[in-house]
């Protein structure tokens, strides 16, 4: 019977399998949890359907399905991976005094990498923890990053203690997210800051440090954000940063690959970090940005659309994940690995929000990524008045009145 299909249906056919395969790759190695992953394989289940029904014979079916349990389950349950030593390799790794870039200075140095941690301050809780907890082979400078010359002294610094030896792995982790808010809304200032830590500091270190990571021809490891691939609404700024920063290191891996550099994206999900949890913090946001405004855009968005914006992010931010054990798992494996990957999704949910964004159509994936982030209610006032909506909702209302009852 499989005579009786033309050219054109075999090319379908394996456009169509090339497709689903392609996607059923991505979910299976992007470490999503069993959700994702069942949908994956309900996508193969579709296309074995399909091909059953244009009459592959029954034996060669069978044999397919078993080949493809084989390999998944090889993949699965196959010896765990091969790992570099950390014997005499040596790490510098940014922005350290709390989050990520703390906790990893204590898993490198556990593992015995000779690791050089740079703090915004090296009397504070953060720099007083490491010297606490980490070995003697820890070095904590004092850098801004966005200081060249507490860069360039730090290089001194650290070639100084490395002698001949180069720079195993760079893990460029410092970086600032202090905006919230309609791009409208976000001071100028916000924007030039983000772009000043998050992109021109991470660039003055990268290239500064280059030489000896060459010399190692060992690895640089950047934290970015998913922000920086995708419009997640009321953070422009910090996106706009990200999404510079990822540009670059994607050309740097293109550049470096001749050198036998390697050179890895984290793209981490959402983890109480920094300033997230602190509610004085969103508080001095909060009210800086309303005292930026002009009495104009202040009327036309409303001072009760920005508070609810407020709210949302700190909602959004209690509900963070304080276990930050995948992030620095993936800092570790993208620095022993023999094949780096030029992309890590450290966290639940980031696999399946590139899956989304990659594969579905954009109006699927740009509501998913609505309603993922920030469920805002309300519209801006100007819109809410021509519209001619109630600009009280009773909702709101009601938590008005709950609040003041609480307050007396």
């Amino acid at each position: 019977m499989m005579d009786d299909y033309s050219l054109p249906f075999w090319i379908y056919l394996a456009v169509v399998t090339v497709i689903v395969g392609g996607a059923m790759k991505k979910v299976l190695t992007s470490h999503l949890s069993t959700g994702p992953t069942l949908v994956a394989w309900l996508g193969a289940t579709v296309l074995v359907e399909r091909l059953w029904a244009f009459c592959l014979p029954a034996l060669l079916l069978l044999a397919l399905i078993g080949l493809a349990f084989s390999l998944y389950s090889w993949t699965r349950t196959g010896p765990p991976p091969v790992t570099l030593p950390t014997e005499g390799k040596a790490v510098f790794i940014t922005g350290c005094d709390s989050g990520f870039g703390n906790a990893a200075v204590k898993r490198l140095d556990s593992l015995g990498f000779d690791v050089f941690a740079t703090v915004m301050d090296l009397t504070g809780h953060g720099a007083r923890d490491l010297q606490r907890t980490c070995s003697p082979h820890l070095t904590l400078m004092q850098v801004d990053i966005t200081q060249p010359q507490q860069v360039q002294q730090a290089l001194l610094d650290t070639s100084a203690k490395l002698g001949h030896r180069g720079l195993w792995g760079l893990v460029n982790n410092a970086g600032v997210c202090v905006n919230f808010g309609d791009a409208e809304l976000s001071l100028m200032s916000t924007f030039r800051g983000c772009m000043e830590v998050n992109f021109f500091g991470t660039l003055s270190v990268t290239k500064s440090f280059l030489p000896l990571v060459r010399q190692a021809k060992g690895r640089i490891l950047t934290i970015s954000s998913p922000a920086g691939d995708q419009p997640f609404p009321c953070l422009a700024a910090y996106g706009a940063s990200k999404a510079a920063l990822n540009l670059f290191t994607n050309t740097l891996r293109h550049e470096l690959e001749p050198w036998g550099v390697h050179v890895s994206t984290i793209l981490p999900s959402s983890f109480k970090t920094g300033h997230s949890s602190n509610h004085v913090y969103w508080e001095q946001q909060h009210k800086q940005v309303l005292k930026s405004l002009s009495p104009s855009l202040l009327e036309e968005y409303g001072e009760d659309y920005m508070t609810e914006t407020k709210d949302l992010f700190q909602s959004f931010a209690k509900q963070a994940n304080p276990d930050l054990s995948p992030v620095i798992n993936t800092i570790v494996e993208a620095l022993l690995a023999p094949q780096p990957q030029a992309r890590y999704y450290a966290g639940p949910g980031v696999g399946l929000m590139y899956f989304i964004h990659s594969y579905l159509p954009f109006s699927i994936s740009n509501r998913f990524l609505q309603k993922l982030f920030l469920k805002k209610k309300l519209m801006p006032l100007a819109l809410r008045k021509q519209s001619g909506l109630d600009l009280d909702p009773p909702d709101l209302l009601n938590n008005n009145n709950n609040n003041n009852n609480n307050e007396k």
